[in-house]
Parts: C-alpha cells; sequence; structure tokens
C-alpha cells in the first residue's frame, strides 16, 4: 500500500510540496444522487418548489462550492479552475436526481476534490430547497468517475459510462 501523502514521517499532517510537479491539463468527473418522491422530482422539473428553481440554484451552488474547496477541505491546494460544470438528469419513474460535476484546471495538482465537493454541495442544495416538501429524501453514490492527467495518470471508474477520460 502506498504511504498518505498528507502526513509526514512523524505521522503529523501536512500540506503536500507540489512545487516540484509539472503542470498539466487535469479533468476530473464526478457523480452523485438524491432519491425522493417522484412527486418531488415532477415539482422541481415544473419550478413548483416554493423556494424556486431547484436546479438553477443548485448548479450554482456546486459551481461555487468548487471554487471554494481550500476553504472546506483542511489541506486542499487553491486552483484557477478553468471549468466547473454540474449537470442533472432527472429519473422520473423512480424519483432520482443524478447528478454529474465536470472540473478542469491546467496545475500541479489534480481537481478531484472539487468535483466531488461540486456533487456533494449541488445535492445538499436540492435537498435544502426541498425538504418542505419531502424531508425522506437521500443522498447517495457520490463519487469521483474518472480523472485525467497528472503524475499518476487517468482513472476511470469500472462500470461507469459517458464520463470524459
Amino acid at each position: 500500500m502506498k504511504r498518505l501523502t498528507h502526513v509526514d514521517r512523524h505521522g503529523q499532517a501536512r500540506m503536500v510540496d507540489i512545487s516540484k510537479k509539472d503542470e498539466t491539463r487535469r479533468e476530473a468527473v464526478a457523480r452523485g444522487t438524491v432519491t425522493m418522491q417522484p412527486e418531488t422530482l415532477c415539482m422541481i422539473q415544473k419550478g413548483g418548489v416554493p423556494k424556486g428553481d431547484v436546479l438553477a440554484a443548485a448548479r450554482l451552488a456546486g459551481v461555487m462550492a468548487a471554487k471554494r474547496v481550500p476553504d472546506l477541505i483542511p489541506l486542499c491546494h487553491p486552483l484557477l479552475l478553468s471549468s466547473a460544470e454540474v449537470e442533472f438528469t432527472p429519473v422520473e419513474k423512480v424519483g432520482r436526481l443524478d447528478i454529474e460535476s465536470r472540473i478542469k484546471v491546467t496545475g500541479r495538482t489534480g481537481a478531484e476534490m472539487e468535483a466531488l465537493t461540486a456533487v456533494t454541495v449541488a445535492a445538499l442544495t436540492v435537498y435544502d430547497m426541498c425538504k418542505a416538501v419531502d424531508k425522506g429524501m437521500t443522498i447517495s453514490a457520490i463519487r469521483l468517475v474518472s480523472k485525467t492527467g497528472g503524475k499518476s495518470g487517468g482513472y476511470h471508474r469500472p462500470g461507469e459510462n459517458g464520463a470524459g477520460g
């Protein structure tokens, strides 16, 4: 097993030194799911949620969160993102809203945490905006789907389709 990079030889937390890494184009894709009553999903799609346009607010929240990762997660490096996208796919029959984020950056460290954070905060925003009508919603399956670039190379989660990388 590889040694943890955020821990020094004395077991103390540390920020990884990336000064000797080359800048490369990096992209990360993450996905997650919010499951709800089919009626709640219908309300979202028809713009009938009392708090407003759920998907617009969740998309904006996800993008904003991707830009603020170093403020949320200790030891993450600040990145100058080239692109941050959050998209939603409703699955009406089962009351599921699939969320996907895609982050692009040219830098010395990756975009995985930004993609995962974007999905998570977008999902939390959906929950917050809809909790008055459906407290039983669940947020699940938040995962890295793919990443490209960097020293460690590419990654693609087996069984996932449609992701870049």
